[in-house]
């Protein structure tokens, strides 16, 4: 397909470039002509000037009474002038008229080869339509195996970035426990050194109440055994008294 249309389009540039050298060519040669001819316009210009002036000195040497004669070759040196100009602005017109003509038929030749083309075109499209679906329809496989072999690495990059931002939640929320554990510890610790200290304290009061209890109870024994010895003592003393006696018949 692609052949046949560059063969189609090489063909219609090889003509229309061989019309346009044919046209440049015919353009080129009228426009030789048209140069030789206003040369040739301006040489008989300059030779019929030339004539009129050498004329009216030849009658200026014959006579006096030439002026009128000179006023009329004047005139009609003017009105030759003026005519040469029309011709030539009459030439300049029909050479750009032309030059249009051959423009349009230039534009006309090309738009009628584009036109050809594009008929070539789709006439060979419409020749090779199942090829060029089939190729369609190939391309369109391998693009849409190419788009679900990137999705697919997509979703693997995706999952994979999941996995890591879970195990760096998990990592974090270990390393919070961990945290939270330690600060247990160290709080069951200083919760504990303050119950030992405290039993200690309680402890060490119990033992000197204990000690007071003994002490208090030890002086209490002491003052009962001191009293009693007392109580002993005075009644040793009683005892030890002699007894009087009296005995009527004595008197």
């Amino acid at each position: 397909m692609g052949r046949s249309r560059s063969r189609s389009r090489s063909s219609s540039r090889q003509r229309h470039r061989s019309k346009r050298k044919k046209n440049r060519s015919k353009s080129r040669s009228a426009s030789k002509d048209r140069s030789s001819k206003s040369k040739q316009s301006r040489s008989s210009r300059m030779r019929s000037r030339s004539r009129d002036r050498k004329r009216p000195t030849r009658k200026r040497s014959f006579s006096s009474s030439s002026s009128d004669s000179d006023d009329d070759l004047i005139l009609r040196a003017k009105k030759r002038e003026e005519e040469e100009k029309k011709a030539e602005m009459e030439k300049q017109r029909l050479l750009r008229q032309k030059e249009l003509e051959e423009k349009l038929i230039e534009e006309e030749v090309a738009r009628r080869v584009e036109a050809l083309v594009k008929q070539r075109v789709e006439e060979e499209l419409e020749k090779r339509k199942d090829e060029i679906e089939a190729e369609v329809l190939r391309r369109v496989e391998e693009a849409k195996k190419i788009m679900e072999k990137q999705m697919l690495e997509e979703l693997e990059k995706q999952r994979e970035s999941e996995l890591e931002a879970q195990r760096l939640k998990e990592e974090e929320e270990r390393k919070k426990r961990e945290e939270l554990e330690r600060i247990m510890i160290e709080n069951n610790k200083k919760i504990e050194e303050a119950q030992r200290k405290l039993a200690e304290e309680q402890l060490k009061l119990v033992e000197e109440q204990r000690k007071m209890l003994e002490e208090k109870q030890r002086m209490e024994e002491e003052e009962k055994r001191r009293s009693k010895k007392d109580q002993e003592i005075i009644l040793n003393k009683k005892n030890a008294r002699p007894k009087l006696s009296f005995s009527l018949g004595g008197k």
